[in-house]
């Protein structure tokens, strides 16, 4: 009875047992995300450009049009919060700190595959569907002309602020509504992402879908099941 208690406060990672089969669905699901995406945007860089491109680059030059010089600070603030090396640095302390609190390797394990993930995405994803920026000044100097999609900075933004989210979801039930807020900062990289030209509007929704899809994947398949099993433990 000790020792199954001892266990419950000191979980090191996955099921001997389960990890092959965790690790066989996340590459499944990995290459799954990435077929999605790299499909749809050859869609909509090839069969579909000529409906996409018009309504696209018109929203590009809305959030252009909008350029103000108060305004310019809140784009490069928001663009700052994706850049990966903030991104990634984010998700490194709060995977320390989780780990630490639940004594688990596992929030450190779900950022690590999470990031990871996302970093394959956008590296095959661009260099495969190769996209030119929208036609607006880009606020954002130094980016790669063709590699508009899909957009990194949104989903390292995800990755690692709607990590926190989902690691308070799962480990401190009583902080999830002011955990919410933490959701604001996705949302302000998009659109700064969006304002500065960086980005046309498909690109960074894109990067929403498949950054959260993934992220939910990963929790899934290691957050929850260190939690059935702590429940289960107590519950005996």
């Amino acid at each position: 009875m000790s020792t199954q208690t001892e266990h419950a406060g000191q979980d090191t990672g996955l099921e001997p047992r389960s990890a092959p089969a965790a690790a066989g669905i996340l590459l499944v699901s990995w290459a799954v995300i990435l077929g999605v995406v790299v499909g749809f945007g050859w869609l909509i860089t090839h069969s579909f450009q000529s409906a996409v491109d018009p309504w696209d680059n018109d929203v590009s030059r809305w959030f252009a049009d909008q350029r103000t010089g108060s305004l310019d600070p809140l784009g490069d603030g928001g663009t700052l919060l994706g850049e990966t090396v903030v991104g990634v640095g984010v998700a490194v302390l709060a995977a320390i700190a989780f780990s630490l609190w639940q004594r688990s390797w596992r929030p450190a394990l779900f950022y690590a595959l999470a990031e990871a993930g996302i970093g394959g995405f956008y590296f095959v994803a661009t260099h495969v569907d190769t996209r030119q920026r929208p036609p607006v000044k880009i606020l954002d100097p130094g980016l790669v002309p063709d590699h508009s999609f899909p957009s990194g900075h949104v989903a390292t933004a995800v990755v690692a602020y709607g990590g926190i989210f989902v690691l308070t979801w799962v480990y401190a039930r009583a902080a999830r509504k002011v955990a919410g807020l933490v959701l604001m900062l996705p949302a302000l990289v998009l659109l700064a992402r969006l304002y500065q030209g960086a980005h046309h509007l498909t690109d960074v929704l894109t990067s929403v879908v498949y950054a959260s899809v993934w992220l939910l994947v990963v929790a899934r398949l290691v957050l929850l099941p260190g939690r059935d099993r702590e429940g289960s433990s107590a519950g005996s």
